[in-house]
Formats: C-alpha cells, sequence, structure tokens
C-alpha cells in the first residue's frame, strides 16, 4: 500500500529528523529544512516526531493513493488540489483510493511536509528514513492504509516557535540571529545593523547563497575545518552562504557567524528574492532562546496530538 508518485515537483523528498550522529563520516546531518512544521503535521495525525514526511519545495508534486490514506500538508500555504474534495494546507484530509493530490505552488515561504498518518515507511539508511535524492515519477512511497478527522492548525502560532505557521511567513524580510563565527575576526565589519541581503536563485538544501555589499576579504588562507548548518561563510568575492542542512561536514571558506539554532528553521523557509539581515546575540542568549523555543514547541505538539487524539 502506498503514494505512488505522478509527478515529482521541483525537489520533494522523504525526510524525518535526519542522521546528527553520521557527520564523523562525511555526511550531512540532512532531515527536514523545517523541523517544526514537520513535528506539527506529525503532531496533528498522532504521529512520533520521528515519523518520516515528504519535503515539498516551492514547487509540488502530484501524488496518487493506492488506499485510503490519512495526511495533512504543513508549512508554507502551498496550493492543494483533488478532484473529489477541496483541500487546504494545515488541514488534516483523508485521501480515498485512487485520489489523487496535487501541491502546487507557495505565496510565501519556501516548504512544507505532507504527513500521513503512521509515516512514510521507506526504507532506512544509518538510521534515518531521509532521502539521498529527490522523487521521480513513477515511485512508490510505503504507507499504512489510514484515515483522518478533519481539523487545522491557524497560522497564529509565534514566529520564533513555527516559522512556517506565523503570519510573519508573508513578509519579505526575516531578521536572523546570529552569534559570532571561528573567523569573526577577520573581517572589519559585523553583519549586525540594517544592511540587507538578498537569498539568490542559486541556492539549495546544501546552502543560501546571498548577494549584497560585499565583504572586503582578507589575503588570508584557511585550512578546511568543520562546518555545520547555520554557519554563514564569506566567499572569495565577498558574498555570503548560509550553509543548510545538506551542507557539507567541512569547509574552506571563513567562517564570519552563525545563524543561532532557533533560526535554523526560519533559514529553511527562505526563498529566492527574500531579504535577510542580522542580530547578535551572545552564545548565553543563543542557549536560553533555544531552550524556550524547544519547550514551547513540545507543547505545542503535545497539545495539538491530544487535540487530534480527541477528535
Amino acid at each position: 500500500m502506498s503514494l505512488r508518485v505522478l509527478e515529482p515537483g521541483l525537489c520533494s523528498l522523504v525526510v524525518d529528523q535526519g542522521r546528527p550522529r553520521s557527520r564523523s563520516l562525511g555526511v550531512p546531518v540532512g532531515g527536514a529544512a523545517d523541523r517544526s512544521a514537520l513535528a506539527i503535521g506529525n503532531a496533528m495525525l498522532g504521529n512520533g516526531p520521528e515519523a518520516a514526511g515528504l519535503e515539498i519545495t516551492l514547487v509540488g508534486p502530484a501524488l496518487s493513493a493506492a488506499q485510503r490514506i490519512g495526511a495533512v500538508v504543513v508549512g508554507a500555504p502551498f496550493q492543494l488540489g483533488s478532484g473529489r474534495q477541496p483541500l487546504s494546507a494545515n488541514k488534516a484530509f483523508t485521501l480515498e483510493a485512487e485520489e489523487e493530490l496535487h501541491v502546487g505552488g507557495a505565496s510565501c515561504g519556501a516548504r512544507a511536509y505532507l504527513c500521513v498518518v503512521g509515516g512514510l515507511q521507506t526504507g532506512l539508511v544509518l538510521g534515518s528514513r531521509t532521502s539521498l535524492t529527490p522523487l521521480c515519477g513513477g515511485e512508490e512511497l510505503p504507507c499504512s492504509p489510514s484515515s483522518t478527522i478533519a481539523h487545522l492548525v491557524r497560522d497564529e502560532f509565534p514566529a520564533e516557535v513555527v516559522p512556517s505557521l506565523s503570519r510573519e511567513l508573508r513578509l519579505g524580510k526575516r531578521r536572523l540571529r546570529i552569534v559570532a563565527g571561528a573567523q569573526a575576526d577577520w573581517f572589519p565589519l559585523t553583519l549586525d545593523g540594517d544592511a540587507e541581503w538578498m537569498v539568490s536563485p542559486a541556492s539549495n538544501r546544501m546552502g543560501l547563497r546571498l548577494t549584497g555589499s560585499p565583504l572586503l576579504v582578507p589575503a588570508r588562507e584557511l585550512v578546511s575545518e568543520p562546518v555545520s548548518p547555520g554557519a554563514i561563510q564569506v566567499t572569495q568575492d565577498g558574498q555570503l552562504i548560509i550553509l543548510g542542512v545538506d551542507g557539507q561536514t567541512i569547509g574552506g571558506y571563513p567562517k564570519i557567524a552563525q545563524v543561532i539554532s532557533a533560526d535554523l528553521d526560519l533559514v529553511g523557509q527562505l526563498r529566492p528574492g527574500d531579504h535577510v539581515s542580522f542580530e547578535s546575540v551572545t552564545l548565553e542568549r543563543a542557549q536560553a532562546i533555544y531552550r524556550a523555543r524547544a519547550h514551547h514547541l513540545a507543547q505545542l505538539c503535545q497539545r495539538i496530538r491530544l487535540a487530534a487524539e480527541a477528535f
């Protein structure tokens, strides 16, 4: 029993929480680029946080259900279509056998997650179901027969907790909080202030390329060293790259800053043409923000899961 891929979309990937314990092997963390959206989607269907879903980027896929399947699409407000019923993002629904789900584009944000009851049951690689390549037409996504009651989450959550379910997602400007990078003292200026950078179309899950007033890059050599998602590298032409969840494990560009962990989901929702500015915080403040956000997200998912079970 499965969902069959009719059209794969721009970049549709099966994702979960990724492979954080395999970085010593040179394997990127991977997983969902917006983990909070995936967590909310799973909670709406009563799934655990580890359940795999389908990440949809900018333009979504067309899928056909082989049997009745309870599902939801959570995240950026993608347009959904079905010949049988009206559908909308962030509202649970049930696909009947042979019913097709068509996911179009989104007016803001970059990603959403198709979750199904019980999660997608693709094979495990290094303890994760996150796929290594995007979907292709004709593929089968194994899942169990299921159904769900229609219920929704509204776009009223604080952007600090779930960026894709906040009204601020509609803004074309984002402010990312950062701490100093390993080579911050190489540069005479910081990224703080009102200066804005624009997300380039030459961006993907490996990293976002930002264009703006170029920074002065010192004539120094750097031996490649460990990097992580959120690292802000400065290229030789003075432009910026924010490493994404599929970013490499080592890099040779100097790192002027690091996006704090609590803002990585917001990085995952940036799309070409969005504008970005930065705000420095201390490491202690970054840790406090992360702990508070993790606590609020866990409580929110628990409330949503209990509400879904009550239906």
